[in-house]
């Protein structure tokens, strides 16, 4: 009897390892998805300052839009988690749509090649940070669900495994994402 019992607890302890594993290479799944859009955001950010200087060049009384997107992109820069970062990166994303929207009110900007390559990059870069997060939330779910499945839902709470959270679009970009992009020459 005795050693059924020393079976059936190694055999629980075996499962509870299993279990933890598990969690821990799904949690190291979704820290590396957030380090693929933090990689993309900072590659983002490199390129606003010069874009802003180009638009500068051609539309200096402009500076209000100017120093939004400075602004936006400092609070970005600043943001410490997947949450904060979401929120500043679309207001970040505004303030750019702006930017693209006082390029169209000076025909010599949108002409000059410069402009043309930093908004090409941006637009790059944009692609590969959508695939990030699609990554990222992908990850997520799988973390999350296995922490939530039986019987990992018993154990994860008390080995430290909370729930992580989804990037999520803002407000500003929730109607744009069925619509295609305009674009204007």
């Amino acid at each position: 009897m005795g050693l059924v019992i020393i079976g059936i607890v190694v055999f629980l302890g075996l499962i509870a390892i299993l279990i933890y594993n598990r969690l821990v290479g799904l949690r190291q799944n979704v820290r590396q998805g957030w380090a693929d859009i933090d990689a993309q955001l900072r590659q983002r950010h490199d390129l606003i300052p010069n874009l802003v200087n180009t638009v500068q060049g051609y539309a200096t009384h402009e500076k209000s839009t100017l120093d939004a997107v400075i602004s936006a992109r400092n609070s970005a820069l600043g943001a410490a988690n997947p949450a904060a970062a979401a929120a500043a990166e679309n207001g970040l994303s505004g303030a750019l749509k702006s930017l693209f929207a006082l390029a169209e009110n000076y025909p010599d900007l949108k002409a000059n090649q410069n402009f043309q390559t930093l908004q090409h990059e941006l637009a790059d870069v944009e692609d590969k940070l959508a695939a990030a997060r699609r990554a990222y939330n992908a990850v997520t779910a799988d973390y999350n669900g296995a922490r939530q499945a039986f019987p990992a839902v018993l154990f994860a709470n008390a080995f430290g495994f909370g729930e992580e959270k989804f990037w999520e679009l803002g407000a500003e970009e929730r109607p744009t994402i069925s619509a295609a992009p305009e674009v204007k020459f």
